[in-house]
């Protein structure tokens, strides 16, 4: 059987307070138009669908047409929610996703009570089963008075102990003559991030060592950290990374779609399909008059600038009208001044863009200052 492995589309997401929609719709129209032409048996996406618990209107209808574009060309699709959407909304979609044939689901849950999702190969026959993991916080598994009392790798234990118990349950409904997978939303031990990652739950006194998934696994489908990447286990456990470079950390990454072809009899063979719709994002340095005579080449990337000249009136407005996709204009470090007043922020940009640039204005480089402001946020926004 074939199948398409991705995840991580953060549909919604916007950069600098420029709307990426009109992206995000031309990658989800890659990703489909690369499943037809695969003929896959099915398309898995493994969490963080949506950018926020919140997602607007046209984020939805951008993510539900994809999702039924798929299933129109008789394509088996399987929804799992990441840390980024909001569980009870896949769970009150779940039986109207059902209805038309997706499989979609938001929280853990018992093999018998929807954890365990079971189709047909349309063009080899074989009997597939798919174990699903949406994301877990660590909060649902770690009591209040565990955090007080435990020290941090207690509770790192009872994480892992409690994914490894979840794992197992699920795994006891595979046998030698179905093709068994495994899809989960996590961070696995050894796993690279990819730069856009909530640190909060990205730390990795919460991840879930490779042995955790069972070697009866012909595939573990994983979504959760935005680099293409495979770790070593039992059996062959891969992220897809994310198919939209969602912010300029993850200038570097090569966005791309899993193609996995397996049998029961079968190992699986992975081929990575790059996705290119997507704008690229670059880091560029220069001077007003060095970055204007190299627009040209620049195209429609976006642009993160470092002027390397001193603060005066004018620049910023300078350099974008030279660059007008500099979605963030700052001056060098080493033509900063040793103070500067903080520059007005958009109210438009994410809480959490907002105070990352706030570390950035005075110099407060320390993640764990972020993670537990990401913390905060996501427990805020979970009520």
């Amino acid at each position: 059987m074939k199948f398409l492995h991705t995840a991580d589309w953060h549909v919604g997401k916007t950069l600098k307070s420029r709307s990426r929609l009109d992206e995000q719709r031309a990658v989800l129209k890659e990703i489909i138009e690369i499943a037809i032409a695969e003929q896959v048996d099915a398309v898995l996406i493994a969490g963080d669908l949506y950018d926020t618990a919140a997602p607007s209107p046209e984020a939805q209808k951008l993510v539900h047409h994809a999702l039924l574009r798929l299933q129109q060309f008789d394509i088996h699709v399987v929804v799992i929610a990441g840390n980024h959407d909001r569980a009870g909304s896949f769970e009150a979609l779940r039986p109207l996703m059902g209805m038309v044939g997706i499989e979609y689901i938001g929280e853990p849950r018992l093999p018998a009570d929807g954890g365990v999702h079971r189709f047909t190969a349309a063009s080899t026959g074989e009997d597939v089963v798919v174990a699903l993991l949406p994301f877990l916080s660590r909060r649902h598994v770690i009591r209040a008075e565990e955090i007080v009392t435990n020290t941090p790798s207690e509770n790192a234990g009872l994480y892992e102990e409690s994914i490894r118990e979840i794992l197992k349950a699920l795994a006891a409904e595979f046998s030698s003559s179905t093709v068994n997978i495994v899809m989960g939303h996590l961070t696995c031990t050894g796993g690279v991030m990819g730069g856009g990652e909530r640190e909060a739950q990205t730390i990795f006194e919460y991840h879930v060592s490779a042995q955790a998934f069972p070697t009866a696994a012909h595939y573990v489908a994983l979504g959760h950290l935005h680099r293409r990447q495979s770790i070593p286990a039992a059996c062959p456990v891969h992220y897809s990374g994310a198919p939209v470079s969602v912010d300029f950390g993850e200038q570097e990454n090569t966005p791309v779609v899993c193609v996995v072809e397996v049998g029961v009899d079968t190992p699986a063979t992975v081929r990575d399909i790059p996705i290119t719709a997507a704008k690229r994002l670059r880091t560029v340095t220069g001077t007003a008059a060095e970055l204007a005579a190299a627009a040209p080449g620049y195209g429609d990337d976006y642009l993160r600038v470092y002027v390397k000249e001193k603060a005066r009136a004018g620049l910023r407005e300078e350099v974008v009208e030279a660059l007008p996709n500099a979605l963030e204009v700052r001056i060098h470090p080493d033509f900063l001044e040793a103070a500067q007043r903080p520059r007005p922020r958009d109210t438009k940009s994410s809480p959490h863009d907002l105070f990352t640039e706030y570390c950035a204005e005075v110099q407060l480089e320390d993640s764990d200052v972020v993670a537990l402001f990401d913390e905060l946020l996501d427990e805020i926004v979970g009520r």
